[in-house]
């Protein structure tokens, strides 16, 4: 079994469904990732800020090892942190995740934050175009950029992200966001795709889990795969990770799809607000 893939606007492909390491300890991190290959995974999902870049690549050397897929056959990505946006500190802190990755390029490299305050994320951008002509990165993109973030690095440089990693679950869908990718051919992609958790015990989440035989967090990463979302949910625990990926035989109907959409509204939002954020 093997997820979907979705084409990117720079001609490239991501798996729809992938490994997230968000919040995943350096000590877990190898073991998750190399459970998550060998269970069909083909993206895996990592950044600067997670403080396991060196461990994720353990684990993908562990799993290029068990399960015969070649560095080809999985697209990787990490991410700019904040601290390191620029146009030279961006290129500097690229090389330094390569470094811990062990690899020879990066399937995607985003910029983590906009942080408008510190109003880098142009240039930022604009070395992330360098490391993409300079073939090191196949796909560049942004994450948790609102509307006007876009429309001014597309505007200054001519290049449109490839994705944008977003917060998205069935309580916080952000509409107007995903109108402008699917516009501009912008891949969504989300972020604490289970709310951070939060919505797994939800009395209708789980209702719906016991309609189809499934867990909540099935149902939840089912919603993602149906909206045509791309997603990358986070466990480290061996049987969770199978259950997060075994999501394709079975589908949510109109009546569920109903009953989640009742849940959507602007003020859900769990994490901070990219306009403001600046850390």
């Amino acid at each position: 079994m093997q997820s979907p893939v979705l084409p990117l606007n720079d001609g490239g492909h991501i798996p729809q469904l992938g490994l997230g390491t968000w919040q995943t300890a350096p000590d877990k991190a190898a073991t998750a990732v190399s459970a998550a290959l060998k269970c069909g995974y083909r993206l895996i999902d990592t950044a600067t800020i997670y403080e396991n870049e060196i461990e994720v690549g353990d684990g993908l050397r562990d799993g290029f090892e068990a399960t015969g897929l070649s560095r080809d056959q999985v697209f990787v990505t990490t991410k700019l942190w904040n601290s390191d946006q620029g146009f030279d500190s961006a290129l500097a802190a690229f090389d330094d995740s390569l470094a811990r990755l062990r690899l020879d390029y990066i399937d995607a490299y985003l910029i983590h934050w906009p942080c408008p305050k510190k109003d880098r994320y142009l240039d930022s951008w604009k070395a992330l175009i360098r490391l993409k002509e300079e073939k090191r990165v196949k796909s560049i993109g942004v994450s948790n950029f609102q509307i006007a973030h876009m429309e001014r690095i597309i505007n200054e440089t001519g290049v449109v992200p490839s994705m944008n990693q977003i917060e998205l679950h069935p309580d916080f869908t952000q509409p107007e966001l995903r109108e402008f990718h699917a516009r501009h051919g912008i891949l969504t992609q989300s972020w604490s795709p289970l709310g951070q958790g939060r919505l797994i015990t939800h009395p209708v989440i789980v209702a719906i889990s016991k309609k189809h035989g499934r867990t909540p967090a099935q149902v939840l990463i089912r919603w993602h795969i149906e909206a045509g979302l791309s997603v990358i949910p986070k466990s480290i625990r061996g049987e969770r990770i199978w259950e997060n990926f075994n999501i394709f035989d079975f589908k949510l109907d109109s009546e569920d799809l109903a009953s989640l959409a009742e849940r959507d509204a602007p003020t859900n939002r769990l994490g901070p607000n990219p306009d403001t954020a600046d850390f």
